[in-house]
């Protein structure tokens, strides 16, 4: 099994990046209960012809669909020693939450956060701005809000975020009980960054509405064009209206780690939480977010209970308090930092950021590329390692959509889709550090093809 794994690492680009699953493969995940033990190698063997062809393909360098990391054979080896140890990080002494310890500590030196910060291991950045704002509610409301709901207090809080920022900041106000629409969500400049006078006129205009602003977040790599929100402004701005200052750093946190992408992230800082993923720019294999607090009180106070089961003592195994699960919702936890500590020793934060600033290199390529070409059109400033463009054509919108189908159909290349001012765009998030290149080269090759067999009037009008 493992060396079946290392084998289709080795040779990934001899796959297609992704591939339709056949009706046959698919009807044998409707099969029933397996009550009858099976022998491991033919599980093993199903897993070779009808799991590991299907897969959503971000190992392979052609994928570029998203904003996924790769993930490293290190990584994978650390998973397979994570699952023998098979330890629940929720609590108790034992060496596997040093670890967690530990990166928690590098975090805080990375980002510059303070020794009294703490952190947490999640499934990702959704789980990690949820996690912020319930910290943030609970320093608005008060901790009484745990147990008597926040339909007991007389304020009615209001959140800020741009309009690019990600959907899972609605969901956390849905989930934590302030309702989706006490997030405002504030109109961007012509480079998709958050517009701080229009932040300053709707927070003005809330509080003269009677509302209560808490919250605001600023966004480190926007998940359709990759901006980065003046985080400094924005921190400026939180100070002096008594904001909680939020970063959801989804994959663009870890830039700090690229001399070349680290000045524009001045002001992360100063954030009173900070949210980001191992998993995509950190090349640490699914799942790895984490979320930084900078007053470890406020965070441990938020989530803290007390029940007999979960005593804790100075001596023995149920020592080592606060535990892990005092900082979040999760008693049973899985050993997510260790493939990142083996990732980030084995590696070095040097290389991971010569990695990061290399898949923006490929970013300018691509842009340089799609602008050298008539036929085909940029929609928006690349300002990270995601390239939106288009074919051009009458019917722009319906032809794009194919295009992009098509190219994950042919196993060429796969790229995903959003919408730029309404326009239909092929956008490329170029985040695997097996990308090169050639794989630009091919994807906008195919791309052409596509393109002039679906539209066939723009050929004749660049000849023209």
């Amino acid at each position: 099994m493992l060396d079946d794994m290392l084998d289709y690492l080795e040779h990934i680009r001899n796959r297609p990046v992704w591939q339709p699953i056949p009706p046959e493969v698919r009807a044998r995940f409707r099969e029933g209960l397996p009550l009858a033990p099976a022998n491991l190698n033919a599980v093993h063997d199903e897993f070779l012809r009808s799991i590991l062809p299907y897969s959503n393909g971000n190992v392979h360098p052609g994928f570029m669909g998203w904003v996924h990391g790769a993930g490293t054979a290190t990584g994978m080896l650390a998973e397979m020693l994570a699952a023998g140890l098979n330890a629940n990080l929720g609590g108790r002494d034992h060496a596997p939450i040093e670890v967690e310890r530990q990166i928690v500590r590098w975090m805080r030196e990375l980002f510059g956060f303070p020794a009294s910060a703490s952190g947490l291991f999640v499934t990702g950045t959704s789980m990690a701005n949820f996690i912020a704002v319930l910290v943030a509610r609970d320093w608005a409301l008060g901790f009484d809000a745990r147990r008597s709901g926040v339909a007991a207090g007389e304020k009615r809080l209001t959140a800020y975020a741009s309009a690019a920022a990600h959907g899972s900041l609605r969901k956390a106000f849905d989930c934590c009980g302030l309702g989706s629409a006490a997030l405002r969500l504030v109109p961007v400049d012509d480079h998709h960054r958050i517009d701080l006078g229009s932040f300053c006129q709707i927070l003005e205009a809330d509080r003269k509405a009677g509302y209560t602003p808490f919250f605001v977040a600023g966004t480190a790599g926007t998940v359709d064009i990759g901006a980065i929100d003046d985080l400094r402004g924005l921190a400026a701005l939180a100070r002096e209206q008594h904001l909680w200052f939020h970063v959801d750093g989804a994959y663009g946190a870890l830039g700090i780690l690229a001399p070349q992408i680290a000045p524009r992230l001045a002001g992360i800082e100063a954030a009173d939480s900070l949210a980001f993923d191992f998993h995509k720019w950190g090349q640490v294999p699914y799942d790895a977010g984490f979320v930084l607090l900078r007053d470890g009180e406020l965070h441990r106070k938020a989530f803290a209970s007390s029940a007999a089961y979960l005593e804790r003592e100075t001596r023995g195994l149920a020592a080592g308090s606060p535990w892990p699960c005092d900082f979040g919702p999760d008693l049973s936890r899985g050993f997510r930092a260790l493939k990142t500590w083996f990732t980030l020793k084995v590696y070095g934060f040097e290389a991971l950021g010569q990695s990061i600033a290399h898949t923006c290199e490929l970013a300018k390529y691509l842009e340089q590329r799609v602008t050298e070409t008539a036929e085909l059109e940029l929609l928006a400033p690349v300002q990270l390692n995601i390239v939106c463009f288009r074919y051009r054509s009458a019917d722009a919108d319906r032809v794009n959509a194919e295009i992009a189908v098509q190219l994950q159909e042919s196993g060429l290349a796969a790229p995903s889709t959003t919408r730029i001012n309404g326009d239909l765009a092929i956008r490329a998030a170029i985040t695997n550090h097996r990308t090169a290149a050639a794989d630009i080269d091919r994807l906008l090759d195919a791309t052409l093809a596509f393109g002039r067999a679906l539209a066939p009037e723009l050929q004749v009008a660049c000849v023209d």
